[in-house]
């Protein structure tokens, strides 16, 4: 998702939103935590070359806005591409600079001053400025009316100041030490001289005709629900990109995109587990590695519904359903169970010793009769005269399906009667996500490289896109504070460890794992780094192809 955005083995803004150094081997192994999973490696390291096209494939019809309500994972790789942000993921998990140069915070941790980099243009020749940053947050982000896509990411912040032309200051109501990594995180700046006087997200032909960015490529064909191809900028303020263009193709069905890949029509992609191992491994023309991003899957049960309320009811799922069994069924073992959101790829944090709800159907029987629910002559449980029976959404997209699947087969074991419905990608993310009309939905987050999970958890973000169970607690929101207040590692990692030991026990998502990230690319393109595949698209201007 948001992957958001959401931004599959690939999030999504999960899926959603939802991915420095560059490894130039045509064998890419992604990170330190990363798997080689086969292909061709060369011990000398060729010379960069120009030109060239790459073709990746998308899930859906892309909107050219990294801010418009519902964007997901098929926007989010062509606007990583047109448009900069202040920042950009950096590896080892530092933000590195973007649009603006250099940063430092406040000695109270309430202003961060961003300086920006002089004689950028936007792609029409009109000058970038400080203007356009606060345009980008105070008109479109900070304005709770239009929910823009990733706006609970900044609930900290209250205005963006302009000082001069080329520097702006972010004033925020609490210290929010992980502010540089989300500006770095889908957060693309917009013209003001273009979205002025607009509504932002009533602007078609911007947003879904002719984008207007500061990024690498620029806007070269589109064909609705087919193909999006971006060419080289060659006004770029870091020198026009070694290759010429990129094609996103609109292709969701997964064996399609194995196929166009192994035939050479595509040339990078994220794919599962069951694919790359059953027809990519072998391939000599291609390249693929694992390693872990930060994202994990979940079910979210909507705080609305009563059935939910009750936390032996959320402890009483996530003991029913197996989930090593369902990692080893979905993923082949690309995974790890997840017990809270803080994911290994943020290895500094990460706690693999917390609370672990292993499977056992006993206990969760136990935890539900505990809440009263009893069973019924048919096996299904009942309480006051009402079935235990809700519908799980699950949108058509990498493994959501078979892990409905299965949580259905797992929670009738302990008499809970669950009714899958299964929708189309697009579908799915405007009921789920936009609408917020659901009971219960599977899905997965990415996130930036850092522990802070705020935004997907706290009860100021309950309305947003981003908490999507809708879930308020006052001790979550005081712990995951303490780790936005201080900006020190070894107390960020305490402040972290409560976190991820309270959100195993409170459960606002039943957490399923954390998932590797699996990318293959053909032998001929070079120039990735060791980041997940959204990413390395924000570095998409080093890229080359050798002929």
């Amino acid at each position: 998702m948001r992957q958001t955005t959401h931004a599959a083995p690939a999030v999504q803004r999960g899926h959603r939103r939802h991915l420095a150094g560059l490894l130039l081997t045509p064998l890419l192994v992604f990170g330190s935590a990363a798997t080689s999973l086969g292909g061709n490696a060369h011990a000398s390291r060729p010379a960069i070359q120009n030109g060239g096209t790459v073709t990746m494939p998308i899930v859906g019809d892309p909107t050219f806005n990294p801010w418009f309500p519902g964007v997901g994972i098929e926007s989010v790789f062509p606007d990583r591409v047109l448009f900069d942000g202040l920042t950009k993921p950096g590896v080892g998990g530092l933000p590195q600079p973007d649009l603006a140069t250099r940063w430092q915070a406040s000695s109270d941790g309430l202003a961060w001053t961003f300086h920006l980099r002089h004689g950028v243009t936007w792609q029409d020749g009109t000058p970038f400025t400080a203007d356009d940053v606060a345009y980008t947050f105070n008109n479109i982000v900070l304005v709770k009316s239009l929910a823009a896509s990733g706006s609970s990411y900044f609930l900290a912040v209250s205005n963006v100041q302009v000082v001069d032309t080329y520097t702006v200051v972010f004033h925020l109501n609490h210290p929010f030490a992980a502010l540089p990594a989300y500006l770095g995180y889908n957060a693309g700046i917009l013209p003001k001289h273009i979205f002025s006087g607009q509504d932002p997200f009533k602007l078609t032909s911007f947003n879904k005709n002719h984008p207007v960015g500061t990024g690498p490529f620029e806007m070269g064909t589109y064909v609705p629900d087919q193909s999006v191809t971006l060419v080289a900028n060659p006004h770029y303020w870091a020198g026009r990109p070694h290759l010429d263009s990129l094609t996103f193709k609109v292709l969701p069905d997964p064996n399609a995109q194995i196929a166009q890949v192994l035939s050479g029509e595509i040339n990078l992609m994220t794919v599962d587990a069951n694919a790359a191992a059953t027809r990519l491994k072998g391939a000599s023309n291609l390249a693929l590695s694992a390693q872990y991003v930060p994202q994990f899957f979940w079910i979210a049960l909507n705080q609305k519904n009563s059935l939910f309320t009750d936390v032996r009811v959320r402890q009483a799922v996530e003991y029913a359903l197996d989930r090593k069994a369902m990692i080893t069924a979905v993923t082949r073992g690309y995974a790890t169970v997840a017990n809270s959101a803080i994911s290994p790829a943020l290895s500094y944090y990460y706690n693999p010793n917390i609370n672990q709800n292993a499977f056992s159907p006993a206990k969760a029987r136990a935890l539900l009769a505990q809440a009263g629910w009893k069973p019924g002559s048919d096996g299904i449980l009942r309480k006051n005269g009402q079935t235990f029976s809700f519908v799980l959404d699950a949108g058509q997209k990498g493994y959501l399906v078979p892990i409905a699947e299965l949580v259905q087969s797992y929670l009738k074991n302990v008499g809970i009667d669950v009714k899958l419905n299964v929708m189309e990608w697009n579908a799915s993310i405007q009921k789920d996500f936009v609408q917020k009309s659901y009971q219960a939905v599977v899905n997965w987050w990415v996130y930036p490289d850092d522990p802070d999970v705020s935004p997907f958890f706290s009860s100021a973000a309950a309305n947003t896109e981003e908490n999507e169970p809708g879930y308020r607690d006052a001790h979550l929101d005081q712990l995951l504070l303490a780790g936005a207040e201080t900006a020190k590692p070894a107390a960020r990692r305490a402040a972290y460890n409560k976190v991820q030991q309270y959100m195993s026990e409170s459960l606002p998502y039943i957490f399923l794992w954390f998932p590797k990230e699996i990318d293959v690319r053909t032998a001929q393109l070079h120039g990735l780094p060791s980041l997940g595949l959204r990413d390395a698209m924000n570095y998409v201007d080093q890229w080359w192809m050798s002929h």
